[in-house]
């Protein structure tokens, strides 16, 4: 993707080789090698993938547009908010209005960009953009074959009470709601 967040500080980690073990319909798995402290190689399996983003969508009368998402990977449904991969070379903003389409049914008029951030960055180089979406118009799901959602419009005081009480423990989610409360949308 070319965007890379950096904190100002030089890892000194140069590649010495990088293979491909899995290629994913949407990441692929890398053994990569790179140049250890005392000067041997040193190996880690690294998850390449184009990107994501996580949508606040915010409603009129003061709710939050959650989903709730069956996770295989955790065996269990998660409350969640609408979110996707990048479909490359697609911008986050359009990939973001895509997905609030497919996954929450609806449109938006008016967007923020709350920030961007690394969602696992010991296994991942995932970089995540977080919007807020307002001004809602619902025209229903569009959901991929392979999605089973459902919307569930919860007040914003709800959706903190369910932060707090580990009801809500999507990550991306909770960064999300996070930065829009520090920001004053919430």
């Amino acid at each position: 993707m070319g965007d890379r967040l950096s904190c100002g500080m030089s890892t000194g980690h140069t590649e010495l080789s990088r293979e491909v073990l899995v290629r994913g319909a949407k990441w692929n798995l890398e053994r990569v090698a790179y140049p250890g402290r005392g000067g041997g190689p040193v190996q880690r399996e690294v998850v390449r993938h184009p990107g994501a983003v996580v949508i606040l969508p915010l409603t009129g009368d003061g709710r939050v547009l959650l989903i709730r998402n069956h996770r295989f990977s955790v065996d269990r449904e998660l409350y969640e908010l609408p979110a996707g991969t990048l479909e490359p070379p697609e911008p986050p903003d359009e990939c973001a209005k895509r997905e609030l389409r497919e996954e929450a049914g609806c449109l938006a008029a008016t967007w923020t960009r709350l920030g961007r951030f690394y969602t696992s960055p010991g296994l991942s180089d995932e970089l995540m953009w977080a919007y807020a979406a307002r001004d809602l118009t619902m025209v229903g799901q569009s959901l991929e074959p392979d999605e089973r959602l459902t919307v569930h419009p919860t007040p914003v005081p709800r959706v903190l009470e369910m932060i707090d009480g580990g009801e809500l423990v999507d990550g991306k989610s909770m960064l999300t709601v996070l930065l829009a409360v520090r920001q004053g949308l919430m």
